[in-house]
């Protein structure tokens, strides 16, 4: 992972701004040639800045309004082949491995209460996941955001 410069770090924020915006209007707002963002962007995606550039899209708006985190313990050795299996269920939005008592934690969307339990029975079927234990998201406190890490890191530079 490179180090950032305040260059970056304003190309970053912009784009926090405004995910839509065009490689000219970041040129004109940051002050730079187009080559020089293009060059940027491209060095910051080929390093791994950039995450996902899927959309993130409301899963109610999709039919699944019930949202859970399902904490999964595992036996460690099967981690990959359990891993592997889980990405085949497409209610699994997202999975972390965890330290401390919870090995995985899974962000999942469900139509209902029925389809969420089948869901954990899913991931309970998988060799090597030993239990598992669900907590309904009731609501969203804080969402996904990094523009405070990176007013922390322009202070860093």
């Amino acid at each position: 992972m490179p180090s950032l410069d305040h260059v970056d770090l304003e190309l970053i924020a912009a784009l926090a701004d405004d995910p839509r915006t065009t490689v000219v209007s970041l040129a004109e707002r940051l002050h730079l040639s187009r080559n020089t963002v293009q060059a940027r962007m491209a060095r910051l995606d080929g390093s791994g800045v950039f995450q996902s550039f899927e959309r993130s899209l409301s899963t109610t708006a999709l039919g699944f309004p019930l949202e859970a985190y399902i904490s999964v313990g595992v036996r460690q050795a099967k981690l990959p082949q359990i891993t592997t299996e889980m990405a085949r269920i497409p209610e699994i939005v997202q999975a972390h491995g965890m330290s401390g008592q919870t090995d995985l934690m899974t962000f999942v969307a469900c139509r209902d209460a029925r389809h969420l339990f089948d869901v954990d029975a899913r991931i309970l079927s998988i060799e090597g996941v030993e239990r598992t234990e669900t907590s309904l998201v009731m609501s969203e406190a804080v969402p996904y955001r990094v523009s405070g890490l990176m007013g922390l890191a322009k202070r860093n530079n």
